[in-house]
């Protein structure tokens, strides 16, 4: 029996997709090669490439000032990246801090210039979104992470700035409709919410790139890649494809707004059960709950094992919550079936039925 994974990353995919890349591999359009051994140079998979950029902005809305890019690295090495490009030596930007990646991405941008934390809420473990913030009067951009996948929240609202805003949507791109007048730079790692692990999406404003003083190595900066359609150099074949499939599916669901409707729903039948569960307990700040990562508690130590042991028993697979915060996390990106969700709500009102 296929199992229902609620993995934050890898994540699943939807089925079709799945089949599709999988007969790629195999033998891509009849072509008697895999998609894996054809050239990255090839008319075929420039076309590929094309089209999942264009697939791209016309999902978010976007517009010809910026750039769609296709790079490596995951979203760690864009935690360097936008600072390296973005930034001079002397210069200030500012970063919300509101969970590991963020504080990640605080630590590697003070490399390049001066950061100024402008919000935290670390002081409460990062159950919740800070909302009060400051901007230093030399802030070159604000970095934001919209969704944070450990702790489970979620920026529900995004700032209004007088700045470019920098944004990690690593594990909610696609997943509800954006305002790109508000970004200079988003990047994304694929592995959540668009395809395989191996390719990092980043969307970059044209203007920005280019005008440092700063030295930055031919292969990271991102005037290379805009130049280039992200050309450069051999592009991650297989993720890409398989974000150009997963792009064409969440389309012909009816796009991102469609898909935000069926987030939503499947957000709420899952918060709902937890709120009315017995046995259970929310993580985080209701106003601020993430709809990709839902976290949870059991009431008990004793409890959270044996959920863990019963989740197993029905075919739940990684539904346990991150290493350092323990419980119970359960990711519903946008290929996650409505169907699996109801299935969890099952097993977690039978278990309290046995149990509370």
């Amino acid at each position: 029996m296929k199992k229902h994974n609620f993995s934050s990353g890898p994540a699943i995919l939807p089925q079709s997709v799945m089949e599709e890349a999988g007969k790629a591999v195999v033998d891509w359009n009849g072509m008697g090669l895999s998609l894996l051994e054809v050239s990255h140079r090839s008319k075929e998979f420039v076309s590929v490439m094309e089209e999942a950029q264009q697939l791209t902005k016309e999902l978010l809305n976007i517009n010809d000032d910026y750039s769609v890019l296709f790079l490596t690295g995951g979203a760690s090495s864009q935690f360097y990246m936008t600072a390296m490009n973005l930034l001079d030596k002397e210069e200030t930007a500012c970063y919300i801090d509101t969970g590991n990646w963020s504080a990640k991405a605080i630590q590697e941008a003070k490399v390049f210039g001066k950061i100024v934390e402008v919000a935290s809420s670390k002081d409460k473990e990062y159950v919740y979104i800070p909302k009060d913030f400051t901007l230093s009067n030399e802030a070159k951009y604000l970095h934001i992470t919209t969704n944070n996948t450990v702790q489970g929240t979620q920026f529900q609202e995004i700032p209004d700035v007088n700045v470019p805003l920098v944004a990690d949507m690593s594990s909610d791109i696609f997943s509800r409709p954006i305002d790109i007048e508000k970004y200079g730079l988003i990047y994304a790692g694929a592995q959540k919410n668009m395809g395989p692990a191996g390719t990092t999406m980043v969307i970059v404003r044209k203007d920005l790139v280019g005008k440092l003083n700063r030295v930055i190595p031919t292969i990271l900066n991102y005037k290379t890649h805009v130049d280039k359609g992200s050309m450069f150099n051999t592009p991650p074949v297989f993720p890409v494809f398989v974000s150009m499939l997963t792009l064409r599916w969440l389309k012909a669901q009816g796009g991102v707004e469609a898909i935000q409707k069926v987030n939503e729903a499947k957000a709420k039948l899952l918060y709902d059960e937890i709120d009315s569960n017995p046995c259970f307990r929310g993580r985080v700040a209701v106003e601020d709950r993430s709809l990709m990562n839902v976290t949870f508690f059991a009431q008990t130590p004793e409890l959270e094992k044996a959920f863990s042991e019963v989740a197993k028993a029905n075919n739940i697979s990684a539904i346990n919550g991150y290493r350092t915060i323990g419980g119970f996390r359960a990711s519903i990106y946008n290929a996650m079936p409505m169907e699996s969700v109801k299935h969890l709500v099952k097993t977690m009102r039978d278990f309290a039925k046995q149990y509370a």
